[in-house]
């Protein structure tokens, strides 16, 4: 869910370069923050031609206002799919030319501007561009796809559930079957959300809203305890898209559950090549060290750390999976700071539980079990908060819940994680034998 949406912005003077471009940047992020669920969706780059065509259209005709925004979503594009932060900053120049050339009524740079403040997780500036594009352009679907994961991620689930179903009532097309299926995946709806996010494939026009379809239900079907099912999704999407990060992710993850752990490494190591994202790198870190390669696993730790402190010279919130390699391989009270900074201004489902790790791990689980029961408040079906609750139930002396949660993450996901399915299994032994 997570997230800027895809555009279909349309200019008569360059309609072509604006078609090819649109055209590629397709499902722009379609799904949430993924640390969480398909959640932090990574596509594949807009092809350099396409952006290099927008670079000549506004070089010679720099008045363009369409071709402007255009420019700027590719830019958005590659850096979600590179992990490059200063492509981000030529994507806001590229807006904020739009915008001046078009101060009114530009909702292609609305989208955009909206689209860049997603990709930064900072929600509530997409919100605030979400709010204008679907004002100046009520009938334009792709606002409202904005609109959608600014909510979905500031933990306004009813607003954004109905900002999907206004998407689909106006163009029930790829990305809004694809936001479709993310509001029931959310409400632990998985066979509603496999349904709607085949249908998504099936309308799917662009091989990025393609690749997209089947990272997610390759994840969707890991998350129903079906590796060989998503091992399948991930394998066909990369026939067709090769380099696809996220698909490399999936087939990585799938290969873990399926104990396949040499093709696993291989698959995270080209994700990570692709794109040194924050939950490849942890993904593959915690692979090795499950495998006992500690130096393997301490490389990746290395560059997370050094990711971590060019987060905190910006002063930007923290994600998800920051704040669990925190508290899991660095200062549990630290984790714990990040997560209360990250929630004041976003209160998804994923940040509440990566709060609530922190708290057990620094060793206040009352406070814990809070942040737990609000991250599984949906009915969110996902065998790692299960996990992360069981254990801070365990810790303060409810072992029935604690088995409750324990049998359900073990059944919903057996390999849910490389190190704490192992502990998951173990802790429910003890449990059983008091």
């Amino acid at each position: 869910m997570p997230t800027p949406p895809p555009s279909r912005l349309r200019s008569i003077a360059v309609v072509l370069v604006l078609g090819a471009a649109m055209f590629t940047i397709g499902a722009l992020g379609l799904a949430p923050d993924a640390n969480t669920t398909p959640a932090d969706a990574h596509r594949t780059a807009a092809p350099r031609g396409s952006v290099e065509a927008l670079r000549e259209r506004v070089r010679t005709v720099p008045a363009d206002a369409a071709a402007w925004s255009a420019l700027g979503l590719g830019y958005v594009q590659q850096a979600r799919a590179t992990a490059d932060p200063a492509t981000y900053a030529r994507a806001e120049t590229a807006l904020r030319r739009s915008l001046a050339a078009q101060p009114d009524d530009n909702t292609g740079a609305q989208i955009g501007m909206g689209a860049l403040a997603a990709a930064r997780h900072d929600f509530p500036t997409a919100l605030s561009w979400a709010r204008k594009a679907t004002a100046s352009a009520p009938y334009d679907p792709v606002g409202y796809g904005v609109l959608a994961d600014a909510y979905t991620q500031l933990g306004r689930y009813p607003d954004a559930y109905q900002a999907v179903q206004r998407m689909n009532d106006l163009r029930p097309d790829a990305p809004a079957l694809a936001r479709a299926s993310y509001t029931f995946e959310l409400r632990g709806r998985t066979g509603e959300a496999v349904s709607l996010m085949r249908r998504s494939l099936d309308a799917a026009s662009t091989p990025g809203e393609r690749s997209f379809a089947h990272a997610v239900l390759a994840t969707l079907a890991l998350q129903s305890g079906r590796p060989r099912q998503a091992l399948r999704e991930a394998e066909t999407g990369l026939r067709a898209t090769p380099g696809d990060s996220a698909l490399l992710e999936a087939r990585a993850r799938a290969h873990e559950a399926l104990g396949h752990t040499g093709q696993a490494v291989t698959d995270f190591r080209a994700a990570v090549a692709v794109a040194p994202l924050p939950h490849y790198l942890l993904g593959l870190g915690e692979l090795q060290q499950s495998l006992g390669n500690d130096t393997e696993a301490e490389a990746q730790y290395a560059v997370l750390r050094g990711q971590e402190a060019v987060r905190r010279s910006s002063h930007a919130p923290a994600d998800t999976d920051a704040i669990l390699f925190e508290a899991d391989h660095g200062d549990p009270e630290q984790a714990v700071a990040m997560a209360r900074q990250a929630l004041g201004k976003r209160e998804f489902i994923a940040m509440h539980d990566a709060c609530a790790w922190a708290l057990h791990r620094a060793g206040r689980d009352s406070e814990a079990l809070r942040q737990a029961d609000q991250a599984l408040a949906l009915g969110t079906r996902s065998a790692l908060f299960r996990y992360h609750r069981a254990v801070i139930l365990h810790a303060l002396g409810d072992d029935d819940a604690a088995r409750t949660d324990l049998t359900t993450a073990l059944r919903t996901e057996p390999h849910f994680h490389p190190l704490h399915a192992a502990e998951a299994r173990a802790l429910l032994q003890r449990i059983d034998s008091a």
